[in-house]
């Protein structure tokens, strides 16, 4: 999920305390939130399926609950809406890929849900986080639910853009598109929460490029900021193919530890809820009859450690093309920079470089993303890229 967002845009982030449930934790993105508050309190004019559309951290994921909630909720009924929010609410069905893609099986498992009448609330409410992850025939397993979905369903997915799903999908659903906030307002909302000084929490808004999830961990974790720092200097250090090969493994050896850190305590409780579930005792070996199941489980955490790795690696390249899309402002006489603590080197680079270079290396970028998410090698794609910056082909 979207890291938790307050309300106005300019607003102080402690506002959104005094909000009612279930809309307090959304920030800066009123026009979105009347839109679906008039929505969920007009039944006759309802949209049965949704797309909210957003950046990274803008709170996509944030904003569909909040609605779920005020779809299943009778009208203040803050009790129900916070069983929504937990996630907890039987006509909730909600759906986050932790794997590289989301399967058919999991998407068939949604349609079947979404022809259930609601148990207990006004609506039952289907949300799919990440709906950019489907494939098209997993797309076309919604698209009849999506078009005709019974009376009392509601549908909320969440992307990126509108323009990763395909054109059946987006003629089925009404899009909200979710805007940027300033990098001041994500600051002040980074300090809010954590009690940074002001001068890490601007720094940090500014290097997450505006995403508070990415704000919040730079800002609360000194060694992230060191590590985001060193990659982009090491990047800029790159002058020839031992150079590419060693930061290009220096790169993805520093993504796989974090993906390790971030899913290794996770996987060993799941793997120990499952075998006490399964009444298998701790130490003891795994009968035949229920290691099916824990294969199941080891399959599904591979997925997400795929997940994770390609996230952190994703991360690296987002930063990469902040620092190169610096350059090219400079080249044209901007200096509204997002990494202004490397400024005297962006300046070199900017003077010893012409902008048919810089674009080259910032397409590049993109196509080197584009090609991680069809599980080309991650080393390979970053070697490739990293000889790109130091030559300056023009391929």
């Amino acid at each position: 999920m979207d890291a938790a967002p307050a309300e106005v845009t300019g607003a102080s982030p402690a506002a959104a305390a005094n909000r009612p449930v279930p809309w307090g934790a959304v920030w800066g993105q009123p026009d979105a939130v009347a839109a679906l508050q008039a929505a969920a309190s007009d039944p006759a004019g309802m949209t049965h399926a949704w797309l909210i559309t957003g950046p990274p951290g803008s709170g996509r994921s944030t904003l569909a609950y909040a609605f779920a909630a005020a779809l299943i909720a009778e009208p203040g009924d803050e009790q129900v809406m916070r069983q929504v929010l937990a996630g907890t609410h039987p006509d909730l069905t909600s759906l986050r890929t932790e794997g590289v893609i989301i399967s058919i099986k999991d998407a068939r498992a949604l349609v079947e849900r979404s022809y259930f009448a609601p148990s207990l609330g006004r609506y039952r409410v289907i949300v799919m986080e990440d709906a950019d992850r489907m494939a098209e025939r997993t797309s076309n397993v919604l698209l009849k639910a999506l078009e005709e979905p019974p009376e009392r369903t509601v549908w909320v997915l969440c992307a990126p853009s509108d323009a990763d799903l395909l054109p059946t999908i987006r003629s089925r659903v009404r899009t909200l598109r979710l805007h940027d906030p300033d990098v001041s307002d994500v600051a002040r909302l980074i300090a809010d929460r954590t009690g940074v000084d002001e001068v890490t929490a601007e720094q940090s808004a500014r290097h997450a490029q505006r995403h508070i999830g990415m704000a919040q961990r730079l800002a609360t974790d000194a060694a992230a900021r060191a590590r985001r720092d060193e990659t982009l200097r090491a990047v800029l250090g790159v002058r020839g193919v031992g150079d590419a090969v060693e930061v290009a493994g220096r790169i993805v050896a520093v993504a796989t530890e974090d993906a390790k850190a971030l899913t290794t305590e996770r996987d060993e409780s799941e793997r120990a809820q499952l075998l006490r579930t399964l009444g298998v005792p701790e130490g003891a070996s795994v009968p035949p009859a229920v290691r099916s199941q824990l294969n199941a489980l080891e399959d599904d955490q591979k997925r997400r450690a795929t997940r994770s790795l390609r996230d952190g690696i994703d991360r690296v390249l987002t930063d990469l093309q902040s620092m190169f899309r610096d350059v090219a402002l400079l080249q044209f006489g901007r200096d509204d920079l997002i990494n202004r603590e490397l400024e005297d080197d962006l300046r070199a680079l900017a003077a010893a470089w012409s902008p048919q270079r810089t674009f080259v290396v910032v397409d590049r970028l993109a196509e080197t993303r584009r090609n991680l998410e069809q599980n080309v090698a991650p080393t390979l794609a970053l070697e490739s890229l990293l000889v790109t910056i130091a030559s300056g082909r023009t391929l």
